[in-house]
């Protein structure tokens, strides 16, 4: 496979996008990781800030790129040739709803398929949320999301 895109808001990046990034760039010439525009959601952090970390998270791994999208994954998809739209699940509530955007998508272009990876077992319970509240909490984040995640939400917190 040439190209697959695979979308979020990466509020910030986890070890389990990574995960999910690292092991699609072993089936994919080239994973497009597109960061979404959200105006429904207040992210911690701005656009700019969520591509950068991801870019540093992924320097090491060969044909990965972040690009910034809005409006419909589709037209994204269809912009950048990709053949396939990657999505993580973790259980089957995320199986369900992405089941349900898989059938969407596809009806808004069928020659678009959705790639479902489950989570590995290590990284399945890790979402942003979890990440932003353990470090929120003092808690150890090494294991939930790369260093410069940590730095960054360092740089986030007041003094």
């Amino acid at each position: 496979m040439h190209t697959v895109v695979f979308p979020g808001s990466f509020d910030p990046v986890t070890n389990g996008h990574l995960d999910l990034i690292t092991r699609a760039s072993l089936i994919a010439e080239r994973v497009i990781v597109a960061v979404a525009i959200n105006t429904s959601k207040q992210p911690l952090f701005n656009l700019q800030e969520r591509c950068d970390l991801l870019e540093a998270a992924t320097s090491h791994l060969k044909g990965v790129e972040v690009i910034p999208f809005s409006g419909l994954l589709v037209d994204f998809a269809i912009a950048h040739q990709a053949q396939a739209l990657l999505r993580g699940i973790r259980g089957a509530t995320d199986a369900d709803y992405e089941i349900q955007l898989a059938q969407v998508n596809h009806t808004l272009n069928t020659g678009l398929e959705t790639i479902l990876l489950p989570a590995r077992a290590q990284t399945g319970f890790i979402s942003s949320t979890v990440v932003k509240e353990v470090f929120k909490h003092q808690g150890d984040i090494s294991q939930l999301a790369p260093q410069c995640v940590k730095e960054a939400l360092i740089k986030k917190t007041p003094s």
